[in-house]
């Protein structure tokens, strides 16, 4: 059993965590439901997340199970208001140290480099903020990559990337060929990327 654990806050980029949400669920499904999945917030308020969407947690930062997995998703609040938040960031840091793995998507790297997991590390993280969070100090920013992986840290660049480093992390768990089983179950096929151009 892998319990898969979401930190969520105000202003989180939706797709960063519902993406890679949806990966490990489709993986959890495919293995009989073996695998669990939690959101977790500092309060058990509903977050205002950025385009506007309302989520429900079902942990706070003081109550919830073990975690196999964190993930932390990006967006306004990880930019810019959880990392001087020291209940969050030391929760993360405490917490990271007790997971197999982190994950970090889009400028969620950002949280991470704050709390310290992504600290001296190699990561990713959305293109138009890589200079910004390169001036903060000891991480080596990777600009070619969609997602990077240095040790038991995962980061993702922007947004959709979520949702191909969560499909590499189910792969590194549970197999290749069970990673491609929920891409195909998710119908997640992105190639070519843009379709608008083409007759109908």
């Amino acid at each position: 059993m892998t319990t898969y654990g979401v930190l969520i806050f105000d202003e989180a980029e939706e797709l960063d965590f519902a993406g890679p949400w949806e990966v490990f669920g489709a993986s959890s499904l495919l293995r009989g439901g073996a695998d669990s999945l939690v959101l977790i917030a500092e309060h058990l308020d509903p977050v205002r997340c950025s385009r506007g969407m309302r989520v429900l947690p079902d942990h706070t930062l003081d109550d919830h199970p073990d975690l196999d997995v964190l993930l932390v998703p990006g967006g306004r609040g990880a930019r810019v208001v959880q990392p001087v938040n020291p209940v969050v960031t030391t929760w993360l840091s405490r917490t990271a140290a007790r997971t197999d793995w982190v994950a970090g998507v889009c400028t969620g790297t950002f949280l991470l480099h704050a709390a310290g997991p992504a600290r001296g590390r190699r990561v990713a993280t959305h293109h138009a903020y890589e200079d910004e969070l390169e001036a903060r100090g000891d991480v080596t920013v990777v600009r070619d990559a969609r997602y990077v992986v240095d040790d038991t840290l995962l980061t993702s660049q922007g947004v959709s990337a979520g949702i191909d480093s969560a499909l590499w992390l189910v792969g590194r768990l549970h197999g290749r060929d069970h990673a491609r089983d929920v891409r195909r179950y998710i119908q997640y096929d992105p190639a070519p990327p843009y379709l608008a151009d083409e007759p109908l």
